[in-house]
C-alpha cells in the first residue's frame, strides 16, 4: 500500500471513474491550467484574501509532525470525489498537509460574490459529503462505507463536522473527517484522514481545527 493510504478507496474510485472517462476535476472553475488566468469575484480582493490552517493548527500526530505545502489554486485530489458537483464555476484555493506517516489533511477555501451565494454553497457541500458514503458504495461494490454526523460547532455563520469510514473487499479500512464552514462570503472545507476506523478518528481535535479555520478566514 503507498503512503496515500488516508485516501485509498477514494484514489481507488477516481482511478476507475477516470477510466470511464469521467474528469473528476470538474470544469475549468475547479482544476484551472495554470497557465490560464482564473477569473477572481469582483466583490474579493486582496484586503479579503481569507487565511488558511498553519501545520501547528492540526490535530496533532502521536509520532510525526504535520508539514504545510503552499496555498494552491484548484482542488486537492482528495476531495474530488466527494466535492466534484458542488464546485464547478468557483474560484477555490487548497493548502495541503502530510506527516511521515499515513495521514494527511487539507483546505479547500471558496470565496464568492454575496453572503447569500455562500450560505448555499455551504449548504450544497454540507449535502454532497452526507451522499458520499452511499456514492461510494455506488460506485465500487467492494467497498463498504458508513458515514457518521458530529454536529454543528458554534462559529462565525457556523460549521459541521462528519466521519466516512470506508472498508474494501482487499483489506484497506480508511477513516476520513470531514467539516465545512463559512464566514460571510468564505466557505472553507477541511479534511483529515489515514488508516483505521472511526475509533481512530480525532473527533474533538479535529472539531477545534474546524473552528480555528473558519475563525482564521478573516
Amino acid at each position: 500500500m503507498t503512503k496515500r493510504t488516508g485516501a485509498v478507496a477514494f484514489a481507488t474510485l477516481a482511478a476507475a471513474t477516470l477510466a470511464l472517462g469521467t474528469v473528476l476535476a470538474g470544469p475549468a472553475g475547479a482544476m484551472a491550467n495554470p497557465s490560464v488566468p482564473v477569473p477572481v469575484p469582483v466583490s474579493a480582493t486582496a484586503s479579503s484574501t481569507p487565511r488558511f490552517l498553519s501545520a501547528s493548527q492540526l490535530p496533532p500526530h502521536p509520532t510525526s509532525a504535520w508539514t504545510a505545502g503552499r496555498v494552491t489554486p484548484g482542488v486537492p485530489d482528495e476531495l474530488v470525489f466527494c466535492l466534484e458537483d458542488a464546485l464547478p464555476g468557483y474560484h477555490s484555493s487548497y493548502r495541503d498537509f502530510r506527516t511521515d506517516l499515513e495521514t494527511n489533511a487539507q483546505q479547500l477555501t471558496v470565496v464568492v460574490g454575496s453572503y447569500a451565494k455562500a450560505d448555499a454553497l455551504a449548504r450544497r457541500l454540507n449535502t454532497e459529503i452526507r451522499a458520499c458514503a452511499a456514492r461510494i458504495e455506488e460506485t465500487d461494490p467492494e467497498i463498504e462505507a458508513t458515514l457518521k454526523d458530529y454536529g454543528t460547532l458554534p462559529v462565525e455563520e457556523g460549521a459541521h463536522a462528519y466521519g466516512v469510514h470506508t472498508d474494501t473487499s482487499w483489506g484497506a479500512t480508511d477513516i476520513n473527517l470531514y467539516s465545512v464552514g463559512r464566514d460571510g462570503r468564505a466557505v472553507t472545507v477541511v479534511k483529515w484522514g489515514q488508516m483505521g476506523d472511526f475509533s481512530d478518528a480525532p473527533v474533538q481535535a479535529f472539531k477545534k481545527t474546524t473552528t480555528t479555520a473558519v475563525d482564521k478566514l478573516y
